[in-house]
């Protein structure tokens, strides 16, 4: 078996529309890493460079298994993301995706969370060999919308999957086997989004890696360029190959492009950046990192516990009014309906009704959907619960069997009085 190294370049641009660059990327003779930050600009920032800070640590000789090393990375990484939220509650929400391939000389031990993509161009044929924790992914995997649908559907970027510093995320591990010619491709959404599968093929053949680095950030960017674009390319030769001196890695350097090359270390308090105008509207906050459950079960009995102390202080009526003024979207009696009120439980008091309900049944829903529906989905209106309401993805009722016929009764013998052809006619056809 021919002894195999690899080649390696990492590019980032900030991309068109974004003020900061929320992606961080790492290529070394040993570790190929991405993380792709969420949750605003600044916890974006620190999530992507914190995550890649931590697992850059396995680019050195190892006493352990690759696989491993990359596990125990990944959940220091996830470790360090619950502390620095713990010590600055203002970045609560923050996370980032992470791909990682650390390579033990003959093979990648590979670590994959979120959307961000690890392609391999194997003699000319792309193959994307991470699967997107995504919510399309799941429709895809259910076969209710093909991959060309996936592209345009309006929740494509919702991801189920995410390093959020908790523990109920963890990554999926695995190994690669790489052959002489492979080059693989990490990279971030914003070049996925917005460039097709089988252009990112023709771009990744590119005579050198350096190349292809480029022409795949120019096709991110000439194709809307609406969010940041990272890529890390790796190339396999045979061992003992010449550097080649026209490539950015023949100096056997690591590169380290993105948040992490720039991201000051993580900061305490207000993790806001010097900006403080708040009417600033970062995409990437909804964009990104579902909110656990839980928390908004918290929120719901927060807001509960406020409307009964007010109540109890005096000022009930101003109160209840305030609880029916609001909306949420849950389950009644194994339907979809549209609740008014706030959502809890308390004895004695009823703090909520139903105003509608729908004839979609909860067994009409994925399992993501369901989940949601029980917990409740807050509304800001009726109307927003309404169109909470129609942007559920139902699955239609398979159509029922055919029933075979009835058996019919035997026909009654003829009666002998009838002697005209009507009768006759009359007498086969009487049921």
């Amino acid at each position: 078996m021919t002894a195999l190294t690899y080649r390696y370049v990492a590019l980032t641009d900030t991309g068109l529309r974004r003020a900061e660059n929320e992606d961080s990327g790492y290529a070394s003779e040993r570790l190929l890493v991405i993380a792709d930050g969420m949750g605003g600009a600044a916890a974006g920032e620190i999530a992507s460079s914190e995550t890649l800070h931590v697992i850059r640590q396995l680019d050195r000789d190892l006493d352990i298994d690759a696989i491993d090393a990359l596990d125990r990375a990944v959940n220091d990484a996830n470790k360090r993301l619950a502390e620095i939220i713990a010590r600055d509650p203002s970045v609560e929400g923050m996370g980032t995706t992470l791909d990682a391939m650390l390579w033990d000389g003959e093979k990648f031990a590979f670590a994959h969370i979120g959307d961000s993509r690890v392609y391999r161009l194997r003699r000319g044929e792309l193959q994307q060999i991470s699967t997107d924790h995504t919510f399309v992914q799941s429709l895809i995997d259910e076969g209710r919308i093909s991959k060309a649908e996936a592209r345009v559907h309006p929740h494509r970027s919702l991801i189920l999957r995410a390093m959020l510093g908790r523990d109920d995320n963890g990554a999926d591990l695995s190994w690669v086997q790489p052959v002489l010619g492979d080059r693989y491709l990490l990279c971030s959404d914003g070049l996925s989004d917005m460039v097709e599968d089988h252009v990112i093929a023709t771009a990744l053949g590119a005579e050198t890696i350096d190349m292809a680095a480029t022409d795949l950030v120019r096709l991110a960017l000439e194709g809307g360029g609406v969010d940041n674009v990272t890529v890390v390319i790796a190339e396999f030769v045979e061992r003992g190959t010449d550097p080649d001196e026209h490539l950015s890695s023949h100096d056997g350097q690591p590169q380290l492009v993105g948040a992490a090359a720039s991201q000051a270390r993580p900061r305490t308090g207000n993790a806001a950046s010097g900006n403080d105008d708040t009417s600033t509207f970062d995409p990437e906050e909804l964009r990104y990192a579902p909110r656990p459950p839980s928390r908004r079960r918290w929120v719901r009995w927060t807001a509960a516990l406020l409307v009964v102390a007010a109540i109890l202080g005096g000022g009930g009526y101003w109160a209840y009014q305030w609880s029916q003024d609001q909306y949420y979207v849950s389950a009644q009696d194994g339907r979809v309906a549209v609740f008014r009120g706030v959502q809890a439980d308390i004895p004695g008091l009823t703090l909520s009704r139903v105003d509608e309900t729908t004839q979609i049944e909860l067994t009409s829903l994925t399992d993501f959907q369901r989940r949601e529906i029980e917990d409740g989905i807050s509304a800001s209106s009726k109307s927003d619960a309404l169109k909470t309401i129609e942007e559920l993805d139902v699955i239609p009722p398979a159509a029922p069997l055919p029933s075979a016929p009835a058996p019919s009764a035997p026909a009654p013998a003829p009666d002998p009085a009838a002697t005209t052809p009507a009768a006759a006619t009359d007498a086969a056809w009487r049921p």
